[in-house]
């Protein structure tokens, strides 16, 4: 037991001796370093808290973009729908006022051509009068005349038709 006794003393006495020169040379070296890196944990924790936070702005802002330029697109479109909208509503009208046009020529012309056909058939039926009053006077009037002459001028009329 002397022996272990002595080796424990011994161990005890080389611990004191390697913990006072360790506290006496390193100690100060060590808590120093330990401090530095404490300190430079808690300054790369800062940065990440900052970094996060600027991320944060940043996504912010990229959403804010994002829903102005959504935003100015959806008024884009709205203004180009109103635009084709005020185009189509435009050919109508054109179209609408050209149909009109063509109408209105085909009414004129129809006009025309009725006018056209009444002199015609007044230059007809004038003609046919003018026939018949010259057969008539070229002959005696008879009752079997007259209507064999009114017969003929019927005939006539409906020959021009």
């Amino acid at each position: 037991m002397n022996a272990n006794i002595s080796e424990i003393i011994a161990q005890l006495i080389t611990f004191l001796i390697l913990f006072f020169l360790l506290r006496a040379f390193a100690w100060k070296k060590i808590l120093k370093l330990l401090d530095e890196r404490r300190e430079k944990i808690s300054s790369e924790l800062d940065k990440i808290e900052e970094s996060k936070v600027e991320i944060e702005k940043m996504k912010f802002d990229y959403e804010e973009k994002l829903k102005a330029i959504e935003d100015a697109a959806s008024v884009k479109i709205q203004e180009a729908i109103a635009e084709g909208k005020n185009i189509t509503q435009e050919l109508k009208q054109q179209a609408h006022k050209e149909a009109e046009k063509i109408l209105q020529a085909a009414k004129t012309d129809i006009q025309n051509e009725i006018i056209r056909s009444k002199e015609e058939l007044k230059e007809e039926v004038a003609d046919i009068v003018i026939q018949a009053t010259e057969r008539l006077m070229e002959e005696k009037i008879t009752e079997e005349k007259d209507k064999k002459l009114v017969r003929y001028f019927v005939e006539g009329i409906e020959k021009t038709k």
